[in-house]
Parts: C-alpha cells; sequence; structure tokens
C-alpha cells in the first residue's frame, strides 16, 4: 500500500506530505482545488509523461516521492531484483524529479533508473482509472493474462508445463534457423570454428596451469631477494655465531637442572622440541640452498607461456575452465555443420515432435481458460446485477481458430477479448469500444472487484469514476468501491456523498491564496466536518440542517454496511 506521499513545487502545490492508511481513502472538495492534481503527481511518480508545464511557476523543479509497503510476494521484488535494486523491511520508495527544462530524474530505493523501469515496476503498485483512461482493464493485450490470474494455481500450473515445451521449441527452432545459413557464411564459420579449435588445442592447457606459472614466474622474478633471505635465516642459525649451538647449550643445562629437581623438566623438553625442530629447519634451509639455481631461460619461457595463455582468455574466457569449455562448445558447432544435412532432417523431426507435444499442452491450457471464462462471465453477472446492469451480458471471446497451429506463442493458443453488450438486442463489442460513461464506471467498478483479488495491485486509485451516476446506482457503486478496498488499498475523488460516507478516511482538498499565490492544501476531516463535507456535496450549494441530517444518516448507514 502507498504509505505516504510528498509532492513539491507541483502546479498550484506548494509542498504536502499526506500519510495514507489501509482500506478506502475518498479526497472530496470544491471543484478546482486541486484534487486532480494530486492524482496527476501520482501518476507521474509510477511513471506517467511528464513536462516542465508540471512545475509550479518561478521554482527550478517539482519533486514527488512516494513510500510503498509492499508483501514478500509482491510482483516488484522480483521486478527490483532484475534491476539490481534492494528492497530492505518492505519498504519501496519512488522519487522523481521533474526540471523547469522538462528533464526527468528518477530513483527507487535511492538507485537511478530509467522512466521505462520506474513505469515497469510503478504499474505493479498503482493503477489509475479515471472516467475516459483505458487502463489494464481496458487494454485487450492484458485480457488473457488476467483471465490466467482469475483461474489461479490451475491455470499457472498448465501455463508452466506449456512454457517450458515452448522453450525447447523456440531453442530447437533457433538450431535449425542456423543451419539454414548460407552455404558461403557456413564454410566461413567453419574456418573460423576451425582456427579457433586449433589454436585451443595446440595450447594443450591444463587447468590451474596458470596459477602455478604465475607462482614460478614470481619466485623467478625474486630469485635474488628469495637466496638472501633464506642464507641469512641459515647464518643465523648455524654460522659462525650458531643460534642453534647457543640453543643447544642451554637446553644442556636445563637438562641438568632438571635431573636435580623436576619442575626444571618441562622447561628443558620445550626447548629439546624446539632444538630438534630448527635442526629439521637448517637441514631443509641447507638443501634448498645447495639446490637453488637461477635460470633466466627459464623466466623468460614462463612469462612467454602466460602471455599465450592471456591471449587465449582475452578471445575465449576469462579462466582455463571457461576456455576449455569453449572448446567443446565449438567441437559440438563443427560437428554440427560438418553433417548439416542430416542434423538439419534430425532437428525437423525433433521439431515435429515437440509441437505436437506443445499443441497437446496448448489445447489443455486453452480448455481450463475457456472453463475458467465460464466462471469469470457469472461473477461479472453477478457484480453488475447489483450495480443494476442486470442485462449486462460480458464474455471473454477466444480467437483460437484464427490462430495457426505452426505459430506457437509464449502465452499459448489462445487470443482473448472482453466483449460486453450493455442492452438487450445488441451485439457483443468490444469492452475498450464502450463510451458510455456511466456505463463504463460501473463496468469497471465490477471488473475491478473481481481482478482487485487476483492483480496483487498495491493501490488503487478512482478518479472521478462515477460521474453520471445517482439515486441507487450512486449507493451501489460506493458499495462496490468499498468491497474493493477490503482487498486493495483505494484512493478514490469523488462527487458521490453515497461513496464518501463510505470512506475510512476522507481528505478534504481545498486552496488558498497566500503572499499573491495559489496552495492547495489537503485535510483530514474528523466525525463533524465529515457530516459538514457530505452535507455540502449533497446540497451543493449552502448546507442546511436537513442537508446535516441526511449526510449523518448516509453515515450511519455507511456503518452498518461496513
Amino acid at each position: 500500500m502507498l504509505r505516504e506521499l510528498s509532492i513539491k513545487n507541483f502546479a498550484i502545490i506548494d509542498e504536502i506530505v499526506v500519510s495514507f492508511e489501509k482500506g478506502l481513502t475518498v479526497l472530496t472538495g470544491e471543484t478546482g482545488a486541486g484534487k486532480s492534481i494530486i492524482i496527476d503527481a501520482m501518476q507521474l511518480l509510477v511513471g506517467g509523461r511528464g513536462s516542465a508545464e508540471f512545475v509550479r511557476h518561478g521554482e527550478k523543479k517539482a519533486e514527488l516521492e512516494g513510500l510503498f509497503d509492499i508483501a514478500q510476494d509482491h510482483p516488484s521484488y522480483q521486478q527490483a531484483r532484475e534491476f539490481g535494486i534492494d528492497i530492505e523491511d518492505g519498504m519501496l520508495i519512488l522519487r522523481r524529479e521533474i526540471s523547469h527544462n522538462g528533464k526527468s530524474v528518477c530513483r527507487i530505493n535511492g538507485k537511478l533508473v530509467t522512466i521505462s523501469i520506474l513505469r515497469e515496476i510503478g504499474s505493479t503498485l498503482i493503477d489509475i482509472h479515471g472516467q475516459h483512461e483505458h487502463q489494464e482493464l481496458m487494454n485487450e493485450s492484458q485480457h488473457l493474462s488476467l483471465l490466467d490470474q482469475f483461474g489461479g494455481d490451475k491455470i499457472a500450473n498448465a501455463y508452466k508445463n506449456y512454457e517450458e515445451i515452448y522453450a525447447k521449441y523456440t531453442k530447437t527452432l533457433k538450431q535449425l534457423r542456423d543451419l539454414k545459413l548460407n552455404e558461403q557464411q557456413i564454410a566461413q564459420r567453419l574456418d573460423l570454428l576451425q582456427f579457433q579449435s586449433q589454436e585451443i588445442q595446440n595450447a594443450e592447457l591444463k587447468i590451474d596451469e596458470d596459477e602455478q606459472l604465475m607462482q614460478e614466474r614470481r619466485q623467478l622474478a625474486n630469485y635474488e631477494k628469495i637466496y638472501d633471505s633464506l642464507k641469512a635465516a641459515y647464518d643465523g642459525l648455524q654460522g659462525e655465531i650458531s643460534g642453534l649451538d647457543f640453543i643447544g647449550h642451554a637446553m644442556g643445562h636445563l637438562e641438568s637442572a632438571a635431573e636435580l629437581d623436576e619442575q626444571y623438566s618441562e622447561s628443558y623438553e620445550t626447548i629439546a622440541n624446539s632444538y630438534y625442530l630448527l635442526e629439521d629447519v637448517v637441514a631443509l634451509l641447507r638443501d634448498k640452498l645447495e639446490s637453488m639455481e637461477f635460470d633466466p631461460d627459464r623466466l623468460n619461457e614462463v612469462e612467454s607461456r602466460l602471455h599465450e595463455i592471456n591471449q587465449l582468455k582475452r578471445k575465449y574466457g576469462a579462466t582455463m575452465e571457461e576456455i576449455l569449455e569453449y572448446g567443446a562448445k565449438i567441437e559440438e558447432e563443427m560437428e554440427s555443420l560438418t553433417n548439416r544435412e542430416a542434423r538439419m532432417e534430425q532437428l525437423e523431426r525433433k521439431i515435429e515432435s515437440i509441437k505436437k507435444d506443445l499443441y497437446i499442452e496448448g489445447e489443455y491450457l486453452s480448455k481450463l481458460r475457456k472453463q475458467s471464462a465460464e466462471t469469470l462471465s457469472t461473477s461479472i453477472y453477478r457484480e453488475l446485477k447489483e450495480l443494476y446492469m442486470d442485462k449486462t451480458v460480458f464474455k471473454p471471446v477466444f480467437k483460437s481458430d484464427a490462430v495457426d497451429q505452426k505459430e506457437f506463442r509464449k502465452d499459448g493458443l489462445d487470443e482473448v477479448v472482453f466483449y460486453i453488450s450493455t442492452n438487450p438486442g445488441e451485439p457483443l463489442k468490444p469492452l475498450s469500444k464502450i463510451a458510455s460513461g456511466g456505463e463504463l464506471s460501473r463496468i469497471m467498478l465490477a471488473l475491478k472487484t473481481i481482478f482487485s483479488k487476483h492483480q496483487g495491485i498495491t493501490s488503487i486509485i478512482f478518479d472521478e469514476v462515477d460521474t453520471g451516476v445517482s439515486g441507487r446506482v450512486a449507493q451501489a457503486i460506493a458499495e462496490k468501491i468499498f468491497q474493493i478496498s477490503l482487498h486493495s488499498q483505494v484512493l478514490c475523488i469523488t462527487h458521490l456523498p453515497q461513496v464518501a460516507a463510505m470512506a475510512d478516511t476522507h481528505f478534504w482538498i481545498s486552496k488558498k491564496a497566500e503572499s499573491g499565490r495559489t496552495k492547495t492544501q489537503l485535510t483530514i476531516l474528523q466525525k463533524q466536518e465529515k457530516i459538514n463535507e457530505i452535507a455540502r456535496m449533497i446540497s451543493g450549494a449552502e448546507t442546511t440542517e436537513l442537508t446535516k441530517e441526511h449526510a449523518k444518516e448516509l453515515l450511519e448507514i455507511a456503518g452498518k454496511l461496513k
């Protein structure tokens, strides 16, 4: 959910910070007070198109920031990981700055992102719907996905099976296309692969050889320093002034003392053990010094071999393992190209086999979708009936027959578009073609009521979707919006007192002139203030005791319904 929204220097808004709660929040106020400006700010915050016109006159930039509280299974987590954005404690902060020259700077949790990334993540957080705006439900390309969401785990599992086979299908198709390159390209490719393979084979690489060579180079390059250090250590232990002799002398005296008094036995044993260990070290140093011999030719050989290996790394992989893996890979490709005709026949047979499996899985997925579509139609009808549109027919129309079996798609065999007829005798038409404001409001609310349970959208915003309705329809819309708020946070700009009465939180938006400038401000209304505002919405002008009583009655009815 949207926890907090900060708007600064945006249109007529100087600076406001608003905290939001769960459930249904309504925003009301006089026309022109700035209600839609707040929605515009939210739309820009989640990646909407911005311009310099939004920057408050006389200011350098507009600043928008939103804090979202998201659950662990929210889709924005996966998207954030893909874009390298860290999410801690389930908090997601979106920030956007629009300068007076129209340029935008976007950040998510402090990380700079592009507008497209902001839009992609923002689309999972806020769904803004206005009377004349076509959001996800009005986008025909999204209808199949919405149907799948409604179908739940059964469709999800079938879709996963189809997707896995489709991945094999596309991979095999690519292999076949690569083999169907013209002869000249194949000859050129073979020459290149043969050269690369021969180069890797001639190098006779061994795992960890480069690390061993680097260690040997380090020893050869520092031969003199190593020899001098070993010689000095040896002289200290077994030279003219022998440290080992002094230790042996001390050991003899401690042995005599220990024979006379046992308390010195432990000290004697410590020195004795050290003496014999040091004798071993002296022998090792002597052998090493006698065997050490500087070979400048060997250093050149090591340098040359390391240069050869580094050249191969630059071409074929960062490690010895990667070079050898690349060598094995091109061996397979060379074999495939050399036996091209046989390989092509083999791939074509494989593709035909995969297509059969893919079609079976696609048909099963399509069957589940059609079953789900019938359930969805029934659910939509039930919702529309409650909104006094019981004559309306809603139907997800499948266009599977137009899909060629040879042209499989990632999402299955189906094309689905939501169709609707609002009056008896009228033909079904695509949902996106509906123009009536009042009907569109109710249809969208019915769809939102159902899909809000499946979409996982953090916040749904309705911008005056109740325009053109009144009376019992207005009350039904109010109840429907409240139902949606049980599954998603809902922010609603409204002129209907019935909707305002159902609110869990009620903000009043007003504007005032200060120092020659117009400013918008938000005030959260308490009980008596709610009554006064709802009474104003009822009367449309001056409030009377009668309209206040009516407002109280609306709030009481709303309380019982909730």
